[in-house]
């Protein structure tokens, strides 16, 4: 995948986990870390558990459990 699909990517999983965990996104920059973060989450997740992501909706798939998983876990750190 391109670097601009990436981001792109990347965009698109971070709104949509905030979507998921709060109501509405971030702002754009914070969507772009939250979603880059979230597919790195969710790669080793899928390479743990065996799952294979295939094509852009994959990744995309990929990225936003990755990043929901991220923001939850963001969540308890801060109210701890």
């Amino acid at each position: 995948m391109s670097i601009l699909g990436f981001i792109v990517i990347g965009i698109i999983a971070g709104w949509i986990a905030g979507i998921i965990m709060r109501g509405h996104g971030f702002g754009l920059i914070a969507d772009l870390v939250i979603g880059i973060v979230g597919a790195v989450i969710g790669g080793f997740l899928f390479r743990m558990f065996g799952i294979t992501a295939y094509g852009s909706l994959g990744a995309l798939a990929m990225a936003v459990l990755g990043s929901v998983v991220f923001l939850g876990l963001a969540g308890v750190v801060k109210r701890a």
